[in-house]
């Protein structure tokens, strides 16, 4: 699973351009043949504009949020792409320049005002970004694109029209949310985000947000918290990115990436600083493993700890036995990976992008398994009694129970992210496949699969190309798990047609089609096929 390719020409630094909407769609050019069953829309988002007029955006996540659409319809296939009307986009448009102050950007008074105001507008606290440039996904029967603050953006996703910012914190308490939300069988979305806790502590809390409701009413006014984990820490909640979920738990692991909400409240109101500066991180620390019940929420009071790592997407996660097993894409150590992702790296020389990435922790995919039913067993003793994994737990004597992963994929500075699974059939369930985007040193140029029993693993890649996640779409009436589909948005900075959606067959990553358009595109994070 290793990328068998170098990118000296640095084609990879066309991703991290500002690109223009469109205001037709393209009609593609297709080789192969769309499958049938595929007439639908894949929406991909991430960001497209990478300066304003002179000011740039310093960071990976800073750029103001473009959505792209590729349609299919009777094999034929058109991409569209617009921005999303936030008001960080729309301001920035009006005033010509970074208004809202953005994930490792910040934004300054405006020059033109005399110094009494600006030095109020220092004060005022700062404005939260709505730039949804991250996800996107349903709920009940309307469409958001989501970052990880409170604020997600309405579209209506077949003109790619914006249509509302939502402030979360009117239904509930949190004070963001994450762009991974799971979403059941029947439309309900559970996600997670921090919160004020009991006594002014943080804490985490897991919303439920039900599915279409019988009288037509916007489900996100019934949203309501199911659960809350504690904080290891009072006042510095870990950044948290995804969670796991099985059919009646929860998975939480609060990792040693802090945010120091001192720092937060100070440097933010007074010396114009950005989210990175607001982060910690603590090698002391650890990692800890939280589980909780779902139905009726609760928590379960065990301490499962493990040694410090990042970790940005759980894969999955499922019940077998007495056990969770959990599978993760870890990076090594506590240093916070997101240190690595200024835009300055990713657009360096291909030697320099390898030096930084030499230095940055490493990564690997990993499962750990908890028992659920710790207290049976002396101290020391592995606790894991299933016989398909080297996964290990051990009590130790302050009460922490000591969780060992086994290693399922593990290559110096390739990763295995962005992980995908036939969600439908396997989520919170024993499966067997991963999906995954092959990074490599960070610059992302394969896609991956990964058998998470064997640990076999299948490459598509060509050179001078740079994929995106790929989204398992299953073959209608499907038996086997990988029986469908993978759809990615690949970019070839230097071919006729730059940008392509690229369709492989999920069990062998063989090419099935491929839907070329005479435009280039930017990275693009996360997104969805619908129907």
């Amino acid at each position: 699973m290793v990328s068998r390719f170098e990118h000296p020409a640095g084609g990879y630094k066309k991703i991290f351009e500002t690109v223009e909407e469109l205001n037709e769609p393209l009609p593609a050019t297709v080789t192969g043949r769309i499958p049938s069953f595929i007439k639908g829309s894949l929406l991909r988002l991430g960001p497209g504009l990478f300066e304003v007029d002179s000011e740039p955006f310093y960071h990976l996540f800073d750029g103001q949020a473009l959505m792209h659409k590729f349609d299919f319809s009777n094999g034929q296939v058109t991409y569209v792409r617009k921005y999303v009307k936030t008001d960080a986009y729309v301001r920035a448009m009006t005033e010509k320049r970074v208004v809202i102050t953005e994930f490792g950007t910040c934004a300054y008074p405006d020059p033109c005002k005399n110094i009494f105001s600006r030095f109020f507008s220092y004060f005022k606290g700062v404005e939260v970004t709505d730039n949804c440039l991250v996800n996107v996904y349903p709920i009940g029967e309307d469409f958001y694109a989501v970052t990880e603050t409170n604020f997600i953006t309405k579209v209506n996703v077949n003109t790619l029209e914006t249509l509302k910012k939502v402030d979360m914190c009117d239904y509930v308490n949190i004070n963001g949310i994450t762009a991974h939300p799971h979403i059941e069988r029947d439309g309900t979305v559970y996600n997670i985000g921090n919160c004020m806790g009991k006594g002014a502590t943080l804490a985490y809390n897991i919303v439920k947000i039900p599915p279409i409701q019988k009288d037509k009413s916007d489900p996100i006014e019934k949203s309501k918290v199911v659960v809350q984990f504690p904080s290891a820490e009072r006042f510095k909640p870990s950044y948290v990115h995804s969670f796991g979920m099985t059919e009646n738990y929860f998975v939480f692991v609060e990792t040693p990436v802090k945010i120091n909400l001192l720092k937060f409240l100070s440097a933010w109101s007074i010396r114009g600083s950005n989210y990175m500066d607001c982060f910690d991180s603590d090698e002391e620390k650890g990692t800890w493993i939280h589980i909780a019940r779902k139905h009726p929420g609760e928590y379960i009071d065990y301490k499962f700890r493990t040694s410090a790592m990042g970790l940005f997407h759980h894969i999955n996660c499922y019940e077998d036995s007495g056990f969770i097993v959990f599978d993760v894409c870890a990076w090594k150590g506590f240093e916070f990976v997101y240190n690595y992702l200024w835009l300055a790296n990713l657009r360096a020389n291909w030697e320099e992008v390898k030096r930084n990435a030499m230095i940055a922790p490493q990564p690997e995919v990993r499962r750990y398994v908890i028992p659920l039913d710790p207290y049976m067993e002396e101290q020391g003793k592995n606790l894991i009694s299933l016989p398909y994994t080297t996964a290990t737990a051990t009590m130790r004597a302050d009460g922490t129970i000591w969780l060992e992963p086994e290693v399922l994929f593990s290559g110096p500075r390739q990763a295995f992210e962005f992980p995908q699974i036939n969600y439908k059939m396997n989520n919170g369930r024993n499966y067997t496949y991963a999906y995954g985007l092959g990074l490599n040193h960070f610059i992302p140029d394969r896609i991956c699969k990964l058998n998470v029993k064997t640990k076999e693993t299948w490459v598509w890649q060509e050179p001078d190309s740079y994929p995106s996640e790929p989204l398992f779409v299953q073959t209608p009436d499907a038996v086997d798990e990988d029986d469908g589909i993978l759809l990615t948005v690949v970019v070839a900075p230097g071919a006729q047609r730059p940008t392509y959606c690229l369709i492989l067959n999920a069990k062998d990553l063989s090419e099935v089609a491929r839907a070329e358009v005479d435009i280039i595109s930017p990275v693009t994070f996360h997104g969805m096929y619908k129907p």
